[in-house]
């Protein structure tokens, strides 16, 4: 029997990565595929995006066989999963076994090539990964090895706090003497002004006792951002960005922003962080463009944001090309990168636009264009021309 191969990738909040490589064992009978051309080998990728009762999967199958025209993945969750909908194929569930079968446009699977697809669903008590696969009746399973060495992010350069390392911000917020934001922070409402609140906490912080507080509430002109005071415009070649940051709400359908760069590439516009159909993203205010595009493909690329604890967020922008990385606890989101050449489901509408980003300055806070109410903080902030690590 021609040898199989398994690799799983999971995510969770917070974010790890689980890769399964497996050989060929014996499955229970399963019925052949009726397809023309047999399968006598595979490889799966199943890789996960999961938040508490839910999660997305993005599965790549590649055919080791002879070429196909039709074809059929089966699989058994250990848990209690349920397929809500899926894209790039057909899927059914019976019990925990679960088939997906090829849409029209890509039957056809040459010998060697690979197929992408992806699925929603939702869980009450457990998620573990499927750790065996059918490709048209021909087993994918065996035994589990170690995962390979990530690929390493950039080291930081400078200690923790930044103290010291030639950052253009580091604020930990403890030099605010009162509960308004002063001195090198300041409380704006670039449109229009509501009921959001900026405020000094001394209540909750990640280090020492004091943070940044937002009381975010939903509709447009409830914005509101603390502001640096520093000119950003000659920040670079890169611009690296480091801050912790705490949420009570999960992030909602609707699109929201808790970062906002203004851009001197938009004639001032806004660069954004925030997020949309619950996934973290960047937004293009100048154009409303989105990274990644809001495809279910794209939004399976990116992150849910976990609540109730501190995150480090941290990302780099790069001023002379489209290039831009982005990390939550130092995993990188696939789905938040720009690498110059465009993706489908990724960046390519990001890329409509050839010239790059240059920000000026940085404003943390909240803004939601339809609802999503959200009370969350901020600490440890950073941002200079070196990496900064968490």
């Amino acid at each position: 029997m021609a040898m199989t191969s398994l690799r799983v990738r999971r995510h969770r909040l917070p974010l790890w990565a689980l890769v399964l490589t497996l050989a060929a064992t014996a499955l229970p009978a399963i019925a052949m595929s009726r397809a023309q051309g047999a399968a006598t080998g595979c490889t799966v990728t199943y890789t996960t995006n999961e938040w508490s009762g839910g999660f997305t999967a993005q599965i790549r199958v590649t055919n080791l066989g002879a070429a196909l025209n039709g074809w059929r993945l089966e699989w058994v969750y250990g848990g209690d999963q349920q397929v809500t909908s899926a894209w790039n194929a057909q899927a059914t569930q019976s019990g925990s076994s679960v088939t997906a079968v090829n849409a029209a446009h890509n039957a056809v699977l040459a010998a060697g090539a690979s197929v992408d697809f992806g699925l929603q669903g939702t869980w009450r008590t457990a998620d573990p990964a499927p750790t065996a696969f059918a490709f048209n009746g021909a087993p994918c399973g065996g035994t589990a090895t170690p995962p390979p060495t990530p690929t390493p992010t950039p080291t930081s350069t400078a200690p923790a706090d930044c103290a010291g390392a030639g950052a253009t911000i580091c604020s930990d917020f403890e030099d605010q003497s009162g509960t308004v934001p002063s001195g090198a922070w300041q409380t704006t409402a670039p449109d229009c002004q509501g009921t959001g609140k900026v405020s000094v906490d001394t209540s909750v912080a990640y280090s020492g006792t004091r943070s940044l507080r937002v009381d975010g509430h939903a509709g447009y002109c409830n914005h509101v951002f603390a502001a640096s005071t520093r000119d950003l415009s000659s920040v670079g070649p890169l611009v690296y960005v480091r801050m912790r940051v705490r949420h009570t709400t999960a992030l909602p359908i609707n699109h929201v922003t808790f970062v906002s760069m203004p851009d001197a590439s938009q004639g001032g516009k806004a660069l954004r962080v925030g997020g949309q159909n619950g996934a973290l993203q960047w937004n293009r205010e100048s154009d409303d463009a989105t990274l990644p595009e809001q495809s279910p493909a794209g939004v399976a690329l990116s992150t849910p944001l976990a609540t109730g604890r501190w995150l480090c967020l941290r990302y780099q922008i790069d001023t002379t090309a489209q290039s831009m990385r982005t990390w939550v606890d130092d995993q990188e989101i696939a789905g938040l990168r720009v690498d110059g050449v465009a993706t489908q489901n990724v960046d390519g509408q990001w890329l409509a636009r050839r010239t790059p980003p240059r920000p000026t300055g940085l404003r943390l806070g909240w803004e939601s264009y339809g609802t999503g109410d959200n009370t969350l903080w901020f600490d440890d902030v950073a941002l200079g021309s070196s990496p900064i690590g968490c």
